[in-house]
């Protein structure tokens, strides 16, 4: 009888055995063609390995927990109507060249669940807009995303778009979105090496766009943010004031903590913000040039909070009424720009309306414009090209500018305090103002100015 049991144990065993492995050999299969890439995500597969190009005709969503990857170089996942991938929740796509048409998105989150789990994006070269838009039944996510390369994308179609100081923002090539208005939601980032458009050829509407709800829900918090190149054009049309983009766009609602510009941000039309901030931000390392070709193109933004911010090599902008750096609300503790250089009329070098701390130029401020038109929160105004203003309710506590302040335009003024308070101004370089219709510097409406 000993015996006998002890033979069914050995077969019980045996035959778990088998079934475990059967198990661990479906947790991964290969797939060919699209049928056999079908076949695998509606059996649940865990992970899914493309060998070959594959072509589909509508979109391919995967069960919470699947992975889409490929081993080798080359390897295209194309959509031939419709959206790309869809994800459900603690998805991974790794090492694909993704193409859907470029209005469309590549990648997207259609799901239900309240805990979306944590989607890791890999390694990716994608024609399409990546949107990863939490709604009113998703309250936690995390975002792991490493070298993405956005070629081509048109996110301008999309309804869901913040608004605020009168205009509306155009969401991104590359997408992050809390569109949940619950207090208790919440999207974790990291995001580096994200790249966007080519220059000349630009991606439609915001380059990167990152968006808490509002300011007091939905929150999205970036640990950190590393960009390569980034190109946009938001194909706004001129004299249109009630919208905006960005090439890099950290809206209400979320906290960056860290942010590194490793390559060039440039965009080309008009409302089109290079650097834009509404948010609130720890550190912002900015190592290329930042530029703007297009009328009221500004090169930095920000209405939000800023801890440090720093330009290593220049702002330029080339439009008329593109500013180079303006705070009309929130503040910024310490900004350090080692050029700004505007062309356009009405293109201010600095404009100041709000109480900041330290701003520092390394070496010069120019203006090259006169007077133009431009856009301030949401209305068309006409300013002049002066090279630094600071508005009534602005303030500065230390402006140090190591080399020259510079304009080249008619009726513009150099250091124009207009009602505004610099607590404390060094000039290291020369104040110099090309034309006699200028002035090098002017106080007025009870502004003030200290050196110390």
């Amino acid at each position: 009888m000993k015996k006998y049991f002890t033979i069914l144990l050995s077969i019980f065993l045996v035959s778990s055995i088998i079934n475990l492995n059967a198990t661990t050999i479906m947790k991964t299969i290969k797939v060919k063609n699209s049928i056999e890439l079908q076949k695998a995500v509606y059996s649940n597969v865990e992970t899914i390995e493309l060998v070959n190009s594959i072509s589909l005709l509508n979109t391919l969503k995967l069960d919470k927990g699947q992975k889409l990857v490929a081993n080798k170089e080359h390897i295209f996942l194309s959509f031939i109507n419709g959206d790309g991938i869809a994800l459900s929740g603690d998805n991974e796509i790794s090492n694909i060249n993704i193409q859907t048409s470029p209005a469309r998105r590549a990648i997207y989150i259609e799901s239900s669940q309240e805990d979306l789990g944590t989607i890791k994006l890999n390694n990716l070269v994608i024609t399409g807009v990546v949107q990863l838009l939490t709604r009113a039944d998703n309250l936690h996510l995390n975002v792991i995303a490493k070298n993405i390369d956005i070629v081509s994308a048109d996110a301008r179609a999309f309804a869901e778009r913040p608004m605020k100081y009168g205009v509306n923002v155009y969401q991104g090539a590359f997408t992050v979105y809390n569109f949940n208005p619950a207090k208790d939601s919440k999207i974790n980032v990291v995001a580096e090496n994200i790249s966007v458009g080519r220059e000349n050829a630009p991606v439609m509407g915001t380059g990167i766009f990152i968006s808490g709800f509002n300011d007091n829900a939905g929150e999205v918090v970036v640990d950190k943010l590393t960009t390569g190149n980034v190109y946009s054009n938001g194909m706004i049309p001129t004299g249109q004031a009630n919208l905006i983009t960005g090439g890099i766009f950290i809206v209400h609602g979320a906290y960056a903590k860290e942010i590194v510009s490793n390559g060039n941000v440039m965009t080309y039309g008009t409302n089109d913000m290079v650097l834009d901030n509404w948010g609130k931000i720890g550190k912002w390392t900015v190592k290329e040039n930042v530029i703007s070709y297009g009328s009221s193109g500004i090169g930095f933004v920000n209405f939000g909070d800023v801890d440090d911010f720093r330009l290593e090599k220049s702002i330029i902008t080339y439009g008329i009424g593109a500013r180079g750096f303006n705070q009309y609300d929130g503040t910024i503790k310490n900004a350090y720009f080692e050029n700004i250089k505007t062309m356009g009329d009405g293109s201010i070098g600095i404009q100041i309306g709000k109480p900041v701390g330290n701003i520092t130029i390394g070496t010069e401020i120019s203006t090259q414009g006169s007077v133009g038109e431009t856009l301030v929160k949401g209305e068309i105004k006409v300013l002049h090209a002066d090279a630094i203003s600071v508005l009534e309710g602005g303030e500065i506590a230390k402006l140090e500018v190591l080399g020259n302040i510079k304009t080249s335009g008619e009726d513009v003024v150099n250091y124009h305090i207009n009602g505004g308070k610099v607590k404390n101004f060094i000039l290291k370089g020369k104040n110099i103002a090309d034309k006699p219709s200028s002035k090098t510097v002017l106080i007025e409406n009870g502004g003030v100015s200290r050196s110390k």
